[in-house]
């Protein structure tokens, strides 16, 4: 249910939430804020998609159609979870969440949350008092929720930076 956790290790936890919006659960306000946010991945979608396909047709370099895959597959299923999640499953507040009939889920279609789990949270402890602004406070190094979605995002997105002078070469 939300919030319930599995601890593999000190660092790595399976952490069950729902965002409701975009990174780092960042939203546009309200109802047409939802909206919007699921039209525009749906049209971000589809110029990756159109990205990688003339990738593909012109021979670019295969790190480029590597990175574009990743990114093209993460942003799809993230798509996947904010439009159908909401609508073939309850939510999971109290309870976990169960497999309902179509339409009979807590959201309609472009209304879903997208389910995040991967919670690294690599160091835990207090920061040096020297340090300004945030010195002897609490900190933990790498706080986010993900999902393999996500990674996908950023390992496609790494990838094309780290390579940039053999992906976007322009010579070839």
């Amino acid at each position: 249910m939300l919030g319930e956790e599995v601890r593999v290790t000190d660092w790595f936890i399976i952490h069950f939430t729902e965002n409701n919006g975009m990174a780092f659960g960042t939203e546009f306000g309200g109802r047409f804020g939802k909206l919007f946010l699921s039209v525009f991945r749906i049209f971000a979608v589809a110029g990756i998609f159109y990205w990688l396909y003339t990738s593909v047709k012109q021979n670019l370099s295969r790190i480029l159609i590597f990175s574009i895959s990743l990114i093209f597959a993460g942003a799809l299923g993230n798509i996947f979870d904010s439009i159908f999640y909401g609508v073939f499953f309850d939510d999971s507040i109290n309870h976990v969440s169960t497999l309902q009939s179509i339409g009979n889920g807590y959201a309609p279609v472009l209304f879903g949350k997208v389910v995040d789990m991967l919670y690294l949270p690599l160091w835990k402890g207090f920061l040096p008092e020297w340090l300004p602004i945030w010195g002897g406070q609490f900190f933990i190094f790498f706080q986010p929720i993900f999902n393999i979605a996500d990674s996908a995002i950023t390992v496609g997105v790494l990838t094309m930076f780290i390579f940039q002078k053999r992906v976007f070469n322009e010579d070839k």
